[in-house]
């Protein structure tokens, strides 16, 4: 999977998300795969891209 993070994450060291799109793009997604970027080889959730697109719009709007 082709992992990446958001272009406002640094490399600080702080408290990131990863996220792979399953056909590498989201509009064309059957799935959003999520891990943690301190523990790449730990546990995936993986969510349906609507449900994705929810989470990050409500984030916007924090």
């Amino acid at each position: 999977m082709n992992w990446f993070k958001s272009s406002y994450s640094s490399d600080e060291g702080g408290n990131c998300l990863e996220v792979a799109y399953e056909q590498q793009e989201l509009s064309t997604a059957t799935a959003v795969h999520i891990r943690d970027s301190k523990n790449p080889g730990g546990p995936i959730l993986t969510v349906d891209p609507a449900t994705w697109d929810a989470f990050v719009g409500a984030q916007r709007l924090s």
